[in-house]
């Protein structure tokens, strides 16, 4: 009996001090992975965020330039047909879309879609006008009628999208 007494002795004290060495380690590792934790956010924050602010500056430069204003201007050639001004409209805008379709990823979705629906209302636009010219119209006419209905449109999706981008761009810096 008195063994056990003694052992007791021996083994309560050493129970608690090993308690405490088990808090103490716990509570230091859980430490260690909170740092750890922030260390790598703030890694990730100082990766993402100049590639987030590139794919906001390059919608933007998109958004710019397949503006009506914009890109009427950049391509025209009194050369073409109404028919072959089409052409090159929509595959330009195609273009510029395929080139910056990685950056949504770096947007909400919100944006990235009124940003598509942009581009898309444009494409309709354009194709509309040219379903109105006469086989012999030129670029010139196909332009004419384009700004006529960008004109008569009561909401311009592009001004629009490039608006809720700048309002990401601001919530996000």
């Amino acid at each position: 009996m008195e063994a056990l007494i003694e052992f007791g002795k021996i083994l309560i004290p050493a129970s608690l001090v090993l308690y405490a060495v088990y808090l103490t380690v716990r509570s230091f590792i859980i430490k260690e992975i909170e740092m750890k934790k922030l260390e790598v956010r703030t890694r990730s924050i100082e990766i993402i965020l100049p590639a987030r602010l590139q794919a906001y500056e390059r919608m933007t430069l998109f958004l710019e330039r397949i503006a009506p204003q914009n890109l009427l201007i950049r391509l025209n050639n009194p050369g073409f047909s109404a028919r072959d001004f089409q052409k090159v409209l929509l595959d330009e805008i195609r273009n510029e879309y395929n080139h910056n379709a990685s950056q949504q990823v770096y947007m909400g979705e919100d944006v990235w879609n009124q940003i598509r629906n942009a581009k898309e209302d444009l494409v309709i636009l354009i194709n509309e006008a040219a379903s109105h010219m006469p086989a012999e119209a030129n670029s010139i006419d196909l332009s004419k009628k384009i700004f006529e209905m960008v004109m008569e449109k009561k909401v311009d999706l592009i001004l629009l999208a490039l608006t809720e981008l700048r309002k990401e761009i601001q919530q996000t810096f």
